[in-house]
């Protein structure tokens, strides 16, 4: 989320204050990304003293719990680009509607584009060629 800036339809509602207000969505991101440092900090440091408890040196535990940090991190990392939301698709007056049909020239597939960013947009590649536009030049 974003921020924006409040608006209303009704002159008698608006008062003086037309700040713009802030999401909280950044807020509680930031907040939960601390608690996962803090938990994973606080795993690590246990896993530390264990180690030390159990005879293990202190620089080959050192060692250990700085690798294991890093590698749970990226972890972490990966596992929560997953979860992020797919972007929202584009205004539809962005998109236009086209009828062009394409041939690959090596294995002879045929496809069919329906929306496209431009009236005649660069042809798809299929078997590492580009595609030959089938549709007669009239219809474009």
């Amino acid at each position: 989320m974003t921020d924006f800036e409040p608006t209303t339809d009704f002159p008698e509602s608006i008062d003086a204050d037309d700040a713009i207000i802030a999401s909280t969505a950044a807020l509680r991101d930031e907040s939960i990304q601390r608690r996962r440092r803090q938990g994973l900090i606080a795993v690590c440091l246990i896993a530390a003293v264990i180690l030390i408890a159990l005879g293990f040196g202190p620089i080959r535990v050192a060692i250990a719990v700085v690798a294991a940090y890093v590698l749970l991190r990226i972890g972490v990392a990966v596992i929560g680009a997953f979860a992020r939301p797919v972007p929202e698709p584009p205004p539809p007056g962005e998109l236009r509607r086209v009828k062009l049909t394409y041939r690959c020239s090596s294995c002879g597939t045929e496809l069919r584009m329906t929306l496209a960013n431009d009236q005649v947009p660069q042809a798809p590649r299929h078997c590492a060629d580009e595609m030959e536009l089938t549709t007669a030049v009239e219809d474009l």
